[in-house]
């Protein structure tokens, strides 16, 4: 397996390297274009080193930009490796919906993270024209987060509709049995991609350095 070399650069640089190699990824803040850019070759490079083995995708988020959420949705999609997913602290709005969107079967939150529901919005201007087709640009956006939330989650797009028009903040359990996320995690094994957790154990036995 080819693995990201470690530098001596900033600590955050490091770090990510180091998740990097043992294939998690973290989205830790508000989603714009710059981390979509990065989340999206993340995914995409671990992929190409191995796309048999699985991605974890770990969300403590805000929310951000449509947009830049939706093109780590697609690659996620894209590519043929599964992608789970663990929501820790925070997953609103769009770090919600990425949560949502894991591999089924593999999506998961931490005990005392809150999962928040609404439908999004954006600042509408200009003349009279382009309003209209700003308006009609965010109803086509809206209906079809609404639509994929519904698949994801087995709730029908009316109720999803009907939760969102306020915001909702879930618990741990309540995405659960909403169908957010499959199980509320008090093991990082169940997240670890299998073929890691050998050399993770390995780790642990020769000590901190």
């Amino acid at each position: 397996m080819t693995q990201t070399p470690i530098s001596a650069g900033p600590l955050d640089e490091q770090l990510t390297a180091r998740l990097q190699n043992q294939r998690i990824i973290v989205l830790g803040q508000e989603v714009d274009d710059a981390i979509a850019n990065r989340i999206c070759a993340q995914l995409l490079l671990l992929s190409a080193e191995d796309p048999h083995r699985d991605i974890s995708l770990y969300i403590n988020s805000p929310g951000g930009s449509v947009t830049a959420g939706m093109a780590i949705y697609d690659v996620m999609h894209l590519i043929p490796n599964d992608v789970s997913t663990l929501g820790m602290g925070m997953a609103a709005s769009m770090g919600q919906f990425l949560l949502t969107a894991g591999t089924p079967g593999k999506r998961y939150v931490l005990p005392h993270t809150e999962v928040l529901l609404h439908k999004g919005s954006a600042g509408i201007g200009g003349s009279a024209a382009d309003i209209e087709v700003q308006a009609a640009r965010l109803a086509r956006m809206t209906q079809q987060m609404l639509e994929i939330t519904a698949a994801h989650t087995g709730q029908s797009v009316e109720q999803i509709d009907q939760d969102s028009l306020r915001d909702r903040w879930f618990t741990a359990e309540e995405a659960r049995d909403y169908g957010f996320v499959d199980e509320v995690l008090n093991d990082v094994q169940s997240v670890t991609p299998v073929q890691q957790r050998s050399a993770a154990f390995g780790l642990a036995a020769g000590g901190a350095r």
